[in-house]
């Protein structure tokens, strides 16, 4: 695999969050609390793997891609984009909060957490993949 790859690789990484998010979520509302264990697990290892393979690209690549053209499209992406950095941020502590009481049992103080992380985590996860089809598929910046 190439550097160049990365940008594909975290997009799949982000898209199969979402997915394991999802399962997740639908696993709870039917009280399968082993299944949505095991997928908040898994959706959680997709995310930390995704920001180690995001901060080396970011860190191994000099040149940062900027979205120029169209110009129609700019504040679209622009306004996408920080909605994404932004929430990317504040979702963090909440998913650690989370999945700690999760871990320690405190079943009443995960909901809290959860109720707020996981459609945080949800947006942040599907607006990666957006954000690499905008810059990448739909309109590549060169």
């Amino acid at each position: 695999m190439r550097i160049e790859d990365l940008p594909a690789v975290n997009a799949a990484l982000n898209l199969l969050s979402t997915v394991l998010l999802v399962c997740g979520y639908i696993f709870i509302r039917r009280d399968q609390t082993s299944a949505h264990k095991k997928c908040m697990l898994a959706a959680f290892g997709a995310s930390t793997v995704f920001l180690g393979c995001y901060l080396y690209y970011h860190f191994s690549v000099e040149v940062v891609t900027r979205f120029a053209e169209p110009g129609w499209f700019k504040p679209i992406y622009l306004t996408l984009l920080a909605s994404h950095v932004v929430l990317a941020i504040v979702m963090l502590p909440l998913i650690f909060l989370a999945i700690w009481h999760a871990w320690k049992g405190h079943f009443d103080k995960h909901k809290k957490y959860a109720k707020w992380a996981w459609p945080i985590w949800v947006y942040v996860s599907a607006t990666g993949v957006m954000v690499y089809l905008i810059l990448y598929q739909v309109f590549p910046q060169t």
